[in-house]
């Protein structure tokens, strides 16, 4: 863990000789602690960075995934739609093409 994030670090008791209830409680909770933090990476401030592989859309990411866009990096929000490709048809009136 990193120290420079504030987080509690988790304290794991010396094992007694016999079980002890209690000591495994609070070992339970320590690990629990560690998992949770471990999940929870944190703030990131970087000088520099580089991005390899991104998805070319957002379907399938979860909330807050970067992704490409043609040349331009979005982050995902499932509460907007996010096309994943762009293609149109249409039709102006009719032509009648008549052979002699």
């Amino acid at each position: 863990m990193s120290s420079n994030r504030g987080l509690a670090k988790p304290f794991f008791p010396v094992a007694p000789q016999e079980y002890n209830q209690a000591y495994f409680a609070d070992l339970v909770n320590q690990f629990t602690l560690l998992i949770n933090q471990s999940k929870n990476p944190g703030d990131g401030r970087f000088s520099s960075v580089t991005i390899k592989d991104l998805a070319s859309d957002d379907v399938g990411l979860e909330s807050g995934t970067l992704y490409r866009h043609g040349t331009t990096v979005r982050v995902s929000d499932l509460s907007l739609s996010s096309v994943r490709g762009v293609s149109a048809t249409s039709t102006i009136g009719t032509v009648t093409v008549s052979t002699p």
